[in-house]
């Protein structure tokens, strides 16, 4: 693997492997799991939606689960469930901040949305794109997602407008602060503009480690691949062997005490790199 510049952290993999055929013996589970695993996505889509869908409408809005949205807690459900269905088996460490919370995690692919989403419903901040995607982003669209055009400095301050109006409401926010999805070898730069909403509502910023089998070996293999797009990748994941996804929520920062919004972007990064090589 190339040695990583000095903004960018390497992760325990090797470099993106180069696809070969696989052996029969592979071809053949390939096959197997496709056989359980397509009926199962079906079911979640055809019948397990529907239901979600029911639940998400405006009648049911107020009502409460063990002190929990009803909205909120179908929607970590339902991402439960889509996370199984691909093949991931989810392990937390650590407990996400109740309230006000801006969440920044590393970004690998659009399983991270679904799969962080599975353990606290929070409002992510994604690119426009998404919005469009199937299934995935009506329920993006659900959970309270703040859609971003890239490149669009008028799109990143409204973005900004509505982060600290949540943050101020008591609402957390979900951010990737790389900016995109990567190879899966390494871990970007943080845009420090993007904590400005946790400087200025003294929200606690909360990283979290997004890592895909044991100690993230998987890494490369979940990321999108060259030219992958979301249903490719999909479909792709569908067919891998079952593999863990940890979601590592580690120790918040607190805005004030780690210096100002680029302090808070390295402390934040710093933390992340550290659990996805612990």
């Amino acid at each position: 693997m190339n040695e990583p510049s000095p903004t960018t952290g390497a992760l325990p993999t090797s470099a993106p492997p180069r696809h070969r055929a696989p052996r029969p013996a592979s071809r053949v589970a390939r096959v197997l799991r496709y056989g359980y695993r397509v009926p199962l996505l079906l079911w979640h889509l055809l019948i397990d939606l529907p239901l979600a869908m029911l639940l998400l409408s405006p009648l049911t809005a107020g009502w409460r689960v063990r002190g929990e949205r009803l909205d909120h807690r179908v929607i970590r459900l339902w991402s439960a469930g889509l996370v199984r269905v691909c093949g991931f088996r989810l392990r937390r460490e650590g407990l996400p901040l109740p309230g006000a919370t801006l969440f920044v995690a590393n970004h690998v692919t659009w399983a991270d949305i679904v799969v962080l989403n599975s353990q606290r419903m929070v409002g992510f901040v994604a690119k426009r794109e998404i919005a469009r995607w199937p299934v995935v982003g009506w329920m993006a669209a659900r959970a309270e997602t703040i859609f971003h055009q890239r490149g669009s400095t008028e799109s990143l301050g409204g973005v900004l407008h509505e982060m600290l109006a949540r943050l101020r409401a008591g609402r957390s926010v979900a951010v990737f602060p790389e900016g995109r999805t990567g190879n899966g070898a390494q871990i970007g730069p943080f845009h420090a503009r993007i904590f400005l909403a946790a400087v200025e509502t003294g929200a606690p910023v909360q990283p979290v480690a997004l890592r895909y089998g044991e100690r993230g070996d998987a890494q490369t293999r979940v990321a999108f691949q060259r030219g992958e797009h979301f249903v490719g990748n999909v479909l792709r994941l569908l067919g891998e062997p079952a593999r863990r996804a940890d979601v590592l929520f580690l120790e918040p920062i607190i805005p004030g005490a780690s210096g100002g919004r680029r302090g808070i972007a390295e402390l934040a990064r710093e933390r992340i790199v550290q659990a996805m090589n612990g």
